[in-house]
């Protein structure tokens, strides 16, 4: 892909994140042989595209959207976007939101917390600059364990 979306970063061997990509970077996000895009900007994010879905799943990729509002990331966003992610493991995803903000920080909690992953492969350049000046409900959010995300969403 000659242009690459907004923070484009590769994490993984299969996974790529970026910040919202247009109609033509999803054409080529296809054509580099993706084969899910998971979206966890929200509907009405800047840049949205609003058939992002249909456009994603008419050249043949999966299409997941996870709304996480920028302000109030929840343990049980995670839970879902890690289950996700297990799920889809054996496909190539591409995981964005508007500016790769959100993606870094969950990409960096499922990959430490559920993968095994150590921090420094887990941590993407916009997270690097962006933990110096963090607000605290990301900060907080960084520091969930495993067993807070998973008890998340379980009346007590």
């Amino acid at each position: 892909m000659a242009d690459h979306p907004l923070n484009y970063h590769l994490l993984t061997e299969r996974v790529a994140t970026s910040g919202q990509p247009t109609e033509a970077e999803i054409h080529a996000i296809a054509d580099d042989g993706y084969t899910a895009v998971v979206n966890l900007a929200m509907h009405d994010s800047e840049n949205a595209l609003v058939n992002e879905g249909s456009l994603v799943a008419s050249l043949g990729l999966l299409y997941f959207n996870i709304p996480v509002p920028f302000e109030e990331p929840e343990a049980r966003h995670l839970k879902l976007f890690a289950g996700l992610m297990d799920t889809i493991a054996d496909e190539r995803v591409w995981v964005h939101c508007a500016v790769n903000a959100r993606v870094s920080a969950f990409m960096y909690q499922y990959l430490i917390l559920f993968r095994g992953v150590d921090g420094e492969s887990a941590t993407t350049p916009l997270l690097a600059k962006w933990r110096r000046r963090m607000d605290p409900v990301w900060a907080e959010f960084l520091e969930l364990t495993r067993e807070d995300v998973e008890a998340s969403g379980q009346e007590g």
